[in-house]
């Protein structure tokens, strides 16, 4: 025996003990496995589901497929109809009359070309000259904290945002601060100009253009965030509208505790991805394996683990697969406008998003996990303390950490002041968001280490006595402590 190195043999002789030991390592290890997540992942990716576009009828039998996962599992529905929450859309289709746009600045008036601008939502209007207001929409948070009495009746108009949270953030501030319209100026134009235009049924707000004139963002280059000494104009036609259904899928697994059972745990993803893309020769079906069949994938194993532990946790905990996320978090956003568990009990979101890919451009991902917004709250301490029974290491990609915060489906229940993070393996990776994001190249042994890791913290949480938190002492969140302190009634 070499004795110079005792205590090292003695601790990892510990570290194999305890998790020997432990019923939850041992039940959920067994039940999460890298055939099962092939399995699902295979399926959900797979050129049948045409890359679950929304709204398509490949998204249509992803839906049934997790549904019947979830029925597999023993959760119970929660929907409003068995395991789906119907949301009503509506696809909107502009009118055919060419958009009239225009601003009057102190150098004089620019029109915009009207080969340039877009309607993305919203109605007519026809816009006499009204004062302007410059907003940063680059994180949910920010647009939370726009109050009516600044933006009413005012064209508000946001600087070269992505399309994801800061789209879906205009939409609501359209609805919610009753601005007179919406200007997204972006430096091309949006690659999403084909895609689908949706809008919840019935949801009334300013129309949304996006302009990507270069007369027309120039007379704005100088601009700061707040009032501009600026006018805009504007004719909308109107558009037309046909009525979609979409369909979140959720089950509940029930807490076992009397006290902490009526408190909710959200580990939720995304389920659509971006269809079929182009013409003519080569793929054009965009899978979406990694982005985001695996953390679908996660979801209904992680759900199948610990509905099979005995005892159950002691909170409960809401599984759930999200339309839309594509289209700028739709699934969430509605979900957290129409909650079904209130939202003042709901005491975390982990959302998992690319968690197969370890071929990150920038190195190999391989026995490690990041977390969006690592500092912002307390979640990390639960998949550290996980991850040192399965070797998966939970790591902050310094770099990604804070920005990727507000580019996944957990931003909305941030905003609603619910605690949370995306967790993912790789940010970085080839086929991001290409046709060639396939299921045969996703890593499933990793993907099932780091899902059992996952399904140990969530296990931990629900049964810990205290939930977890936002970090106060983080100036970045802020306004969700704010929104948490605030409760509400959802």
């Amino acid at each position: 025996m070499d004795r110079s190195k005792p205590a090292c043999f003695l601790g990892i002789l510990c570290v194999v003990c305890t998790t020997a030991q432990s019923p939850a390592t041992h039940a959920i290890a067994a039940r999460i496995t890298a055939n099962a997540l092939r399995a699902d992942v295979s399926f959900l990716a797979s050129d049948a589901l045409e890359g679950r576009g929304t709204p398509s009828r490949g998204l249509d039998i992803a839906a049934e497929y997790i549904a019947a996962e979830f029925r597999r599992a023993g959760l119970e529905p929660a929907g409003d109809e068995a395991y789906f929450q119907n949301a009503a859309y509506e696809q909107v289709t502009p009118g055919a009359e060419p958009i009239e746009l225009a601003i009057e600045t102190a150098r004089g008036p620019v029109r915009a070309d009207g080969q340039s601008v877009i309607q993305w939502s919203g109605g007519a209007v026809s816009l006499a000259p009204a004062p302007c207001y410059m907003a940063d929409l680059a994180g949910g948070a920010a647009a939370a904290q726009l109050k009516a009495e600044e933006v009413r009746g005012k064209v508000v108009i946001v600087k070269n945002p992505g399309f994801g949270s800061a789209m879906a953030a205009a939409m609501e501030l359209s609805q919610r601060l009753a601005p007179a319209l919406v200007v997204i100026l972006r430096e091309a134009a949006p690659g999403r100009i084909a895609r689908p235009r949706l809008r919840e049924a019935g949801a009334t707000g300013a129309p949304i253009l996006v302009v990507w004139d270069s007369a027309f963002r120039a007379a704005l280059a100088d601009a700061k965030t707040g009032p501009v000494d600026a006018t805009v104009s504007a004719h909308v036609a109107a558009s037309s509208a046909e009525p979609v259904k979409l369909r979140n899928v959720v089950g509940v697994l029930r807490g076992t505790s009397p006290t902490l059972r009526g408190t909710y745990i959200l580990l939720t993803a995304h389920y659509d991805h971006l269809g079929i893309r182009g013409t003519g020769d080569g793929d054009h079906i965009f899978n979406g394996a990694n982005d985001d069949a695996s953390g679908s994938a996660s979801v209904n194993e992680i759900a199948g683990a610990l509905a099979s532990l005995t005892p159950r946790p002691s909170r409960s905990i809401v599984f759930m697969a999200l339309f839309g996320e594509e289209l700028g978090e739709l699934g969430s956003r509605y979900y957290v406008r129409h909650p079904i568990v209130l939202l003042a009990r709901s005491v975390a979101d982990i959302n998992l998003e690319q968690l197969g890919r370890t071929d990150d451009r920038h190195g190999a991902r391989v026995g490690q996990f990041n977390l969006t917004g690592f500092d912002f709250t307390d979640l990390a301490s639960y998949f550290r303390k996980a991850g040192a029974q399965t070797g998966i290491r939970v790591v902050k990609d310094a770099q990604n950490s804070d920005p990727y915060f507000n580019r996944s489906d957990n931003a909305a229940f941030a905003v609603a002041g619910v605690p949370s993070t995306t967790v993912s393996v790789a940010y970085d990776y080839p086929d991001y968001h290409g046709a060639g994001d396939e299921w045969p190249k996703l890593d499933y042994d990793n993907m099932a280490r780091v899902d059992r890791t996952l399904a140990l913290a969530l296990y931990d949480m629900a049964t810990a006595s205290q939930p977890p938190a936002w970090n106060r002492a983080n100036p970045k969140t802020a306004a969700y402590v704010a929104a948490r302190a605030g409760g509400g009634s959802r």
